[in-house]
């Protein structure tokens, strides 16, 4: 059997092991969705629920809700254009700004999601952390925020420093 390299290394691949999680959990949440037979990616839903969330936003506003890139962003709302999720509209007080919106359609889907996906998923997943030792949730976003205040790059000359 061939060593878990990324396992082993511990914090050097922090990153690419983290990326695997997330990209089993997105694969195991497209399972779910495919299998209740409906037309969405799983890296779509976030977007869905940030408008359903505040209301009508705009591309960049939409990128830092769910934080990616406004490029992603722009190419995902792409998608749900097509697919008829959303609709974009120019702002009433901006018409330089374009506002993402839910249709008909889109809020069904969200309504339908809530029901019955979005419980599912988030069940299993505190299931799969149930037996974790320690807040899993408050260590990630302590990550998170760790990387926000000073990135990998500048962590050991930040801490040399002090």
């Amino acid at each position: 059997m061939v060593e878990d390299v990324v396992r082993t290394l511990g914090f050097l691949c922090m990153g690419s092991r983290l990326r695997r999680i997330g990209e089993r959990l997105q694969a195991d949440t497209q399972q779910v969705i495919d299998e209740a037979g409906l037309s969405i990616q799983a890296g779509q839903y976030p977007f869905l629920a940030a408008i359903d969330r505040s209301g009508p936003l705009t591309i960049g506003e939409l990128a830092q809700a769910v934080g990616i890139t406004q490029p992603g962003a722009t190419r995902t709302i792409g998608q749900l254009l097509e697919f008829g999720y959303v609709d974009m509209q120019p702002a009433p007080d901006d018409q330089r700004r374009r506002l993402v919106s839910l249709t008909d359609k889109g809020q069904d889907l969200v309504d339908h999601s809530k029901k019955l996906i979005w419980p599912r998923i988030a069940a299993a997943v505190a299931d799969l952390c149930g037996d974790l030792d320690g807040p899993i949730l408050e260590q990630l976003a302590a990550i998170e925020d760790g990387l926000a205040a000073v990135p990998l790059a500048r962590r050991n000359a930040a801490k040399e420093e002090r």
